[in-house]
């Protein structure tokens, strides 16, 4: 049976709306964590709340005390390039933690982890690919994330332009290192909920709705994951 782990941030709704009450309740080191019974085994859902340390910690939680053997993180992001429209959904394969600078100190340019060959953490490729198996019609990008929302479009064309990234999120570097340094996979699903000339209003506005098409997405990609 697997033990599956999912990282929320803000789209708890989405998650209660998709899968029901849970089958227990509890908090773990300040983390409210929701269990749920599925086709595949147990999934343990942890609301981190927004941000990398947050969601950091959660990714922790699940791989140390809950034993999870698979880390999933859906959510809404923010767009970069034109083709990210709304509800554009995309499987993340790799990601940079922009505002990791340590550049004056030798450890390389911004984005570099001293335990990393360059500024991108790998996020799962293994699994980004058997997902884009089950969902041809998806693609893999790069994120760019960072404890900031991204509201402006000059800063957003800006991220693409010295990163390559395509979306921006608040958490995907935080679990994708946490997962990797543990040695577990990581599967990353996301939904633009604000294109790259959208901000704030357009991502409140967009969020419920972003967040359904993501958790629907990734659920059924694990679902295909585990036949």
């Amino acid at each position: 049976m697997t033990k599956a782990g999912m990282v929320v941030a803000i789209e708890l709704d989405a998650v209660i709306n998709r899968y029901g009450k849970a089958a227990h309740e509890e908090v773990c080191a300040g983390i409210g964590i929701m269990e749920y019974r599925t086709g595949y085994g147990v999934l343990y859902v942890a609301h981190s709340g927004p941000g990398e340390i947050a969601a950091s910690a959660a990714a922790s939680i699940l791989i140390g005390h809950y034993g999870a053997e698979m880390i999933i993180n859906f959510g809404v992001v923010g767009g970069l390039t034109p083709d990210m429209s709304l509800a554009h959904t995309v499987v993340v394969d790799r990601v940079v933690h922009y505002d990791f600078d340590a550049h004056e100190i030798g450890w390389g340019e911004t984005g570099k982890y001293p335990d990393l060959p360059d500024r991108f953490i790998p996020v799962s490729p293994e699994l980004a690919a058997e997902a884009l198996k089950i969902f041809p019609e998806l693609r893999a990008v790069t994120c760019a994330s960072a404890d900031k929302f991204v509201g402006s479009p000059a800063n957003k064309r800006e991220l693409h332009r010295l990163y390559g990234a395509q979306i921006c999120d608040m958490e995907t570097a935080g679990i994708a290192l946490t997962a990797m340094r543990a040695g577990v996979p990581c599967l990353v699903i996301k939904t633009v909920s604000d294109s790259v000339e959208g901000g704030a209003e357009e991502f409140g506005r967009e969020l419920a709705r972003s967040s359904a098409v993501c958790i629907d997405i990734a659920d059924r990609i694990i679902n295909g994951m585990h036949k």
